[in-house]
């Protein structure tokens, strides 16, 4: 996946903030809290009126805290917690439901026929980790796929913020490949828990 191959070096840049933010008190859910409203509001109010360039960069910007609050956790004493990470899992499952339905208002409202196919990403975006989820459950691994979470955000995100700078076609083709490439990744993951049972 692309985020394993530039995660290294993004974790050595993020960790000297990560560190000056947990010694000023700053903790890694705090950290995660907010970076879930800051993705939220502006994908629920900006996208169903248009503005596609404005809530994209604000989303991106608060997006950044996925980063920050897994490496504070890791750095700090207490170290990673049961209910730190779950409380991560499930933001994120929060922040990515609420750009699409963001994105879904819009479409619905100007009857776009690409409205379905966002509507099936939005459901693939809910099984590819439910699926890793319930194979963890059963002691399968089952991280493998051809998109995890960064790259499905980050073509989302791409699509819709090149839409807003008027590219032609941005839109389409970055849904359609994300609709594409999430039911392969459900699929995928579906053949490596039949596999291992």
């Amino acid at each position: 996946m692309i985020s394993s191959l530039f995660k290294p070096a993004v974790t050595r840049v993020i960790t000297p903030v990560a560190t000056f933010a947990l010694r000023i008190g700053i903790t890694p859910n705090a950290v995660s809290w907010v970076g879930a409203i800051g993705v939220v509001v502006p994908a629920l109010y900006f996208y169903p009126r248009g503005d596609f360039f404005l809530g994209t960069m604000l989303i991106c910007t608060f997006a950044l805290s996925d980063l920050f609050d897994g490496t504070m956790a890791r750095i700090s004493k207490m170290g990673t917690s049961r209910w730190g990470s779950f409380l991560d899992s499930t933001i994120d499952r929060i922040t990515d439901s609420a750009i699409l339905i963001g994105l879904s208002l819009y479409l619905i409202k100007s009857s776009d026929p690409l409205t379905p196919v966002l509507l099936s990403t939005l459901v693939t975006g809910m099984l590819v980790p439910y699926i890793r989820a319930k194979a963890e459950a059963l002691n399968i691994a089952c991280s493998a796929g051809f998109a995890g979470r960064p790259e499905r955000l980050m073509i989302a995100l791409t699509a819709i913020g090149l839409h807003g700078l008027k590219i032609p076609y941005a839109l389409a083709i970055g849904i359609w490949f994300l609709a594409i490439i999430g039911a392969l990744t459900v699929v995928q993951r579906i053949l490596i828990v039949k596999r291992a049972i």
